[in-house]
């Protein structure tokens, strides 16, 4: 599948749309082992925060999962026509209010893994007409069901880098 063009998409969606290269739909795969692999090997580092009031890896791994929740909410809604506008959230609030100092680490591991494995088998279900719907986000932003594909697979990417670069992993 070839990336959306910038015309499917608002500039906010570029930071991960370019963070895509290659085959999405082997991306979205890889990231599922990508992911489990490098907070397993950190389980000791769960509460790991690279600098003060930064997220720690367990509120890192919450919000992965909640923006993911979210954007596969929009993604299906814009593939099954929804013509409400999508309204947009606050990831801050949602890492403050999802409490996931609290959780264990290796139950929010396989909750990744779940929810990503449920979003592939939609992802795949999907044709070329659902892809190319667009739909409206907050403020009258367009975005199509195949940008907000990306989006997904970019934002996990985005996390990685961060991951990569900020924080003290094995």
């Amino acid at each position: 599948m070839n990336a959306p063009t910038k015309l499917e998409y608002p500039t906010w969606a570029e930071t991960y749309i370019s963070k895509v290269l290659g085959d999405v739909f082997e991306l979205l795969e890889t990231q599922i082992t990508t992911l489990s692999i490098l907070f397993n090997k950190n389980i000791d580092k769960a509460d790991y925060a690279y600098a003060e009031k930064k997220w720690t890896l367990k509120q890192m791994l919450g919000h992965i999962i909640d923006t993911e929740r979210i954007l596969v909410y929009r993604l299906l809604s814009i593939a099954r026509n929804e013509k409400q506008t999508l309204i947009s959230f606050d990831e801050d609030a949602y890492v403050v209010y999802g409490k996931f100092e609290k959780r264990d680490f290796t139950e929010l591991i396989n909750e990744f893994v779940a929810l990503r494995k449920s979003n592939i088998f939609l992802f795949k279900s999907l044709d070329e007409e659902q892809l190319n719907r667009v739909g409206s986000l907050s403020e009258n932003r367009k975005i199509s069901a195949k940008a907000m594909l990306f989006v997904v697979a970019g934002h996990v990417n985005h996390h990685l880098q961060i991951l990569n670069e900020r924080y003290e992993l094995v």
